[in-house]
């Protein structure tokens, strides 16, 4: 039944259906767990061999180095190279920290607000009415590091290509307290689209007002293949070709890759902006954790090592999508009152529900038992305009567990969507 066409009488029916089926799962007593994008124990089970790689003392060294010491404050080169390899870029221009990008993210930022960017030299702090632009729906945590540090956060909307670069372009041009741009290229969190090549252009080539604009290239899931993969263009070359290397921070990570409490991160930038990175790196650090580095330089080996272990994840991953995809189509496609997009890879499928009715989605779904990200969690301040966006984190629970999950979600969101379409009729 599409519920967009049916009479007044025929969804308080529908709704009367749905709500002895919501009271069925509410008796269950269930603890269900969709709130965030955790590898479940069968991948990280495929990471076991991190554990036993370096069985004896000699094992941790490197060209001579022994990594349980103190020292290299850029992390050891094979480490260097091997996220090199990956990401296509000079070792030179590699640092591999600790198991948290995001920590490193957060550093750049405070950074730049304490002490100004390499060759401008002008503390973002300085600058009362600072702004930040973030493409929308995106990554929470993004949005929590640039308002804590009391800059304003512009919305900017995606399409299938990636953020509305005519909006960029313009808003960064005529406005010089707009500092940055938040970006997840590959996979985006919770869309799952990969900016195409003339968006990648596009931001590489931006005439910012601000001398010191930064873009954040968060590459979170450049390896996270589940269906299809999907070529990135690569903002290190693109930037260097349009004489802006010094524009871009690039970070990625192994923590959906091995283990998300234990990995390691790597950090890609100019000549300049490594020099100004490990400068101001000097007084924090010694080093990070040199010994796993090195592990996962044995565990891997180089990138299509990296590659091949992806391949296992997108194997247990996949079903999980499909079953979420499937339940969709299943509940919500005749309906009428839900948007997704089928994502090729990453960790999240974004459902775009009847306006209105994300907010009461997440509450009748935490009150049956079954927690999801919060509403509003995908846009600055938790603030969804069209109270709509929801992220569906599919990896932690097993299939059979995720199949009542969805269950219960759809019967939610309809449920939701017919009370919002009464209040019309």
């Amino acid at each position: 039944m599409n519920y967009l066409t049916a009479s007044k009488e025929q969804l308080i029916a529908e709704r009367e259906a749905l709500m002895a089926k919501y009271n069925e799962f509410k008796a269950k007593g269930l603890k269900l767990d969709m709130s965030r994008g955790k590898p479940s124990a069968a991948q990280l089970d495929e990471s076991e061999g991190l554990l036993t790689v370096l069985s004896k003392n000699e094992d941790t060294i490197v060209d001579g180095l022994d990594t349980r010491n103190y020292g290299i404050l850029d992390g050891i080169v094979p480490a260097r190279k091997l996220f090199a390899e990956l990401l296509e870029v000079p070792f030179e221009n590699v640092i591999v920290g600790g198991n948290s990008s995001l920590t490193f993210m957060y550093d750049t930022i405070m950074r730049l607000c304490m002490f100004g960017a390499a060759g401008v030299n002008e503390p973002w702090f300085d600058c009362k009415d600072r702004k930040f632009l973030c493409p929308v729906p995106g990554y929470d945590r993004h949005f929590t590091i640039t308002e804590q540090f009391g800059f304003e956060m512009i919305n900017i909307p995606m399409d299938e290509n990636g953020p509305d670069m005519d909006m960029v372009e313009k808003l960064v041009a005529e406005d010089a307290s707009i500092k940055g741009i938040w970006c997840v290229p590959k996979y985006t969190n919770p869309e799952g689209v990969v900016y195409s090549d003339e968006v990648v252009h596009r931001l590489a080539n931006l005439k910012p007002a601000a001398k010191d604009f930064r873009i954040m290239w968060d590459n979170a899931y450049c390896v996270h293949t589940i269906s299809q993969d999907d070529k990135l263009a690569n903002i290190f070359t693109e930037c260097k070709a349009a004489g802006n290397e010094d524009m871009f921070f690039e970070y990625t990570s192994t923590s959906k890759i091995t283990y998300p409490g234990a990995g390691v991160c790597a950090f890609v930038a100019s000549d300049a902006n490594i020099a100004w990175t490990k400068k101001l790196m000097n007084a924090q650090a010694i080093s990070a954790d040199k010994v796993n580095q090195l592990r996962h330089v044995k565990f891997f080996k180089n990138a299509q090592g990296i590659l091949d272990h992806m391949k296992k994840h997108a194997a247990i991953l996949k079903p999980k999508f499909d079953m979420v995809l499937s339940k969709l189509d299943t509940y919500i496609k005749d309906a009428g009152v839900g948007q997704w997009k089928v994502p090729n890879g990453g960790y999240f499928v974004a459902y775009a529900a009847y306006p209105g009715t994300a907010k009461a989605i997440f509450a009748m779904c935490k009150e049956a038992g079954l927690v999801i990200t919060n509403a509003g969690a995908v846009y600055p301040y938790g603030k969804d305009p069209q109270d709509s966006i929801l992220r569906i984190a599919p990896s932690l629970p097993p299939v059979s567990e995720l199949e009542v999950a969805m269950d219960l979600f759809c019967t939610c969101a309809l449920i939701t969507a017919i009370d919002k379409i009464l209040e019309t009729k």
